[in-house]
């Protein structure tokens, strides 16, 4: 008997680690126009962020129906008595866990769901916790334990570079995040436990400058990364001015946002990934 962790591209996970720990990434669609696209599959990262500015029409993300659910949790099932541990996109965020839910009820194998609370590489740690306890030969109430606490320690910042694609997307609407007027305001989204904030901000300057005093308001961290939406070198600069605040032996790491949560924030974004101790 075997515990299988299965997430969604909506998470982010590096792919070595996906593969070394054999996670199931069900992938979420990124629709252009009337063509659709796997996210990760047919539509990589660097795909997507390159022809973002170009597309003919602006790209809006979908959620997969509950029979591809149901047919993912049972396929990593291949012995008898595995059960499978399932970690999804927050559901304050996406409509993907219900479908989820759906899924798990139809599956003919026994089906934990977790809503991670978080996005990209915050659910992506998660799922990392969980596969690394499900091969030390943790339960699936032990691993329920782990990325709960996890979650509670995890915060995500970024400073977005327009609001023109939260405008654009139904996702994340103006009026949750309070933000009123596009006009000289760079916002900095918030997300930590399911709860997603926003602040405003009238320059670029300040907004980055914000990141780094809410990264170092949190206190003493366990894990810093940095996120980005194809601005590599900024967030590579941006690692460099929170040297005072990074934990020992934290490994660099720049995180390309998931195409399916870029589509709303867009391009240039820049931000944090936090946990604290």
């Amino acid at each position: 008997m075997a515990i299988r962790i299965v997430t969604d591209s909506a998470c982010d996970v590096p792919q070595v680690f996906v593969s070394a720990h054999q996670i199931k990434v069900i992938p979420l669609y990124i629709n252009i126009g009337n063509q659709s696209y796997l996210d990760g599959i047919e539509m990589t990262h660097n795909q997507f962020y390159k022809g973002l500015d170009q597309f003919s029409h602006h790209p809006q993300t979908a959620t997969p129906g509950p029979q591809i659910f149901a047919s993912s949790y049972e396929e990593v099932a291949t012995n008898a008595g595995d059960q499978v541990f399932a970690i999804h996109v927050a559901g304050s965020l996406s409509g993907t866990i219900l479908s989820a839910q759906k899924g798990a009820d139809k599956a003919r194998v026994p089906v934990t769901l977790h809503d991670s609370g978080q996005l990209g590489l915050g659910a992506g740690l998660q799922v990392m916790a969980a596969a690394t306890a499900a091969e030390q030969g943790a339960s699936i109430s032990e691993i329920q334990q782990i990325v709960s606490n996890l979650g509670r320690r995890t915060y995500i910042f970024a400073a977005l570079d327009t609001l023109k694609f939260l405008q654009r997307s139904g996702r994340m609407s103006m009026t949750m995040l309070g933000i009123s007027s596009l006009l000289h305001i760079k916002p900095i989204l918030k997300m930590h436990a399911s709860q997603p904030t926003s602040e405003k901000v009238p320059t670029r300057s300040r907004a980055i400058l914000r990141l780094i005093q809410l990264a170092t308001n949190l206190g003493p961290l366990e894990h810093l990364s940095v996120l980005h939406t194809d601005a590599l070198e900024e967030a590579k600069k941006l690692y460099e001015r929170v040297a005072d605040i990074i934990p020992p032996g934290n490994q660099p790491h720049f995180q390309s946002v998931t195409p399916v949560v870029g589509a709303h924030i867009g391009p240039h974004a820049v931000g944090f990934l936090c946990v604290t101790r």
